[in-house]
């Protein structure tokens, strides 16, 4: 091939998005405008015919893109340029194509509808992903696992309370985007400054009729209404706040991601790996995590991309410039395909992910002595009557003579060993043994994934049952 191709097309992203953001989707919602608007202007009293509205929407999706390019090198706008294309095949109808309207009307209308349709998409892959989180966390709710913090070995939770973690991030996510999605307008027919001016003119200064206007085409088209003033572009903000659900979708997974990258460095977790797959091709027995780190690749362009419309909300001139728009065709559309691929990604990784308890346990034990040592100590004092400070004493000298043989010697962890061996504790194996109870360590974290799952997400889940799908295929 000769010519460069996005890899968020050719490698990551799905067939849906893609085609949300291809040229068909583009193009033919454009004509889909232009139909709305000559059929709210013929029922507002504009002499427009039957038979014209009828071409119009016998010719939505026989685009000529050979004569539509030939067209833009000619007259180096492509709005016009798809209107002589559209009047070429619609004849009877060409005198009426675009009347009244500015660039952005079919322009910055589209956008909002397609942003509308990939934040759909997006929903359904979002809440695909939390039904299958939602399934992980309850499988290993009560599996213990040595919890971290700075990436040191503290407090033991469970790996269904992880999960949880990275599930409630979800949560999260979805509730931002239905407020998003809610509050997603059209910019409607406002004109070239926002005033309406043009459409004031078309009847004959009837305001009234020009509001219906601008209120039948959103209805038209799917909304419940445009934005209630602009300039001839809507607000840049609205996209800011759209590619912001996005970053925040990509923040979510690069946490989860990375923990896995984590996980997979400690053998307790191994996310999917084909028969044939090569880890390396050099080192044939590596089984690197690819897909975490693919999450974490793409959310970072997620992450930077949310820059641009920040930059481009902040940049625009009075009523509109164009340095927009270079910038928004590119960054709007990456930032959808890069989540799309992104949560097909995590779903695919969730699903599949092989666990490892005897690894798990293995290193939840290699702490556990440690950590037992404050409830041997109580158990010590209330139960067998000894001196408090003698105990803290006598396990502090044990704890760092075992911490050696661990780090210097690179053996066991024989603390509990020491501790069973000393009279000064005076216990029995089946008393240290009870005090060794895993369960014991992990405090709520059970509960909390068994009330999190049922108070908030199992309700989410029916609620949005209808976008439970099967969660996207991986192409790499």
């Amino acid at each position: 091939m000769d010519s460069y191709v996005s890899p968020l097309c050719e490698r990551y992203a799905g067939r849906q998005m893609k085609y949300i953001f291809s040229p068909d989707f583009k193009f033919s919602t454009w004509r889909k405008l232009w139909i709305a608007l000559a059929e709210a202007e013929k029922e507002l009293g504009i002499p427009i015919s039957d038979a014209q509205i009828s071409q119009l929407k016998a010719h939505i999706y026989d685009i000529d893109y050979d004569f539509a390019k030939a067209r833009e090198k000619e007259v180096r706008h492509d709005v016009m340029a798809h209107v002589l294309t559209y009047g070429e095949i619609c004849p009877e109808a060409k005198p009426i194509i675009h009347l009244g309207a500015t660039s952005c009307y079919v322009g910055d209308n589209t956008d909002v509808i397609q942003m509308k349709e990939g934040l759909i998409q997006i929903k359904k892959s979002l809440v695909t992903c939390i039904d299958s989180v939602c399934k992980f966390a309850e499988q290993y709710k009560n599996l213990a696992t040595l919890g971290y913090t700075h990436f040191q070995a503290a407090q033991p939770t469970t790996l269904g309370k992880r999960a949880a973690l990275w599930l409630q991030d979800l949560v999260i996510d979805l509730e931002t985007l239905d407020f998003e999605l809610s509050r997603l307008k059209l910019l409607g027919c406002k004109g070239t400054t926002g005033t309406a001016a043009s459409f004031v003119e078309l009847f004959g200064g009837d305001t009234e009729k020009v509001k219906a206007l601008d209120s039948a085409i959103a209805n038209k088209m799917g909304f419940s209404g445009s934005i209630p003033v602009s300039g001839q572009t809507y607000s840049r903000k609205q996209d800011y706040n759209v590619i912001s659900v996005l970053c925040g979708i990509a923040q979510s997974a690069a946490k989860f991601s990375n923990d896995i990258r984590l996980l997979s460095h400690l053998k307790e977790v191994e996310e999917p790996f084909e028969s044939k797959q090569i880890g390396s091709s050099a080192m044939a027995y590596k089984r690197n995590p690819m897909r975490s780190e693919r999450i974490a690749s793409l959310a970072r362009y997620v992450m930077c991309d949310t820059l641009n419309p920040a930059i481009t909300a902040a940049t625009q001139w009075f009523e509109r410039t164009l340095d927009d728009s270079a910038n928004r065709r590119i960054a709007i559309p990456e930032a959808f395909l890069a989540v799309d691929a992104i949560l097909a990604l995590y779903n695919n990784i969730i699903s599949g992910l092989t666990v490892y308890p005897k690894i798990i346990a293995r290193h939840l034990n290699a702490e556990l002595p440690f950590m037992a040592t404050e409830n041997i100590l109580m158990y010590c004092v209330t139960e067998k009557g000894g001196d408090r400070q003698v105990l803290h004493e006598a396990i502090r000298t044990h704890s760092v003579a075992a911490a050696k043989v661990v780090k210097q010697e690179g053996g066991d962890n024989d603390l509990l060993a020491r501790i069973l061996a000393d009279a000064t504790f005076g216990l029995s194996k089946e008393e240290l043994d009870g005090l060794l109870d895993v369960n014991a360590f992990t405090g709520m974290a059970e509960k909390q994934v068994e009330e999190y799952l049922k108070s908030t997400v199992r309700p989410l889940l029916d609620a949005n049952a209808d976008f439970i799908g099967e969660g996207g295929e991986i192409n790499v």
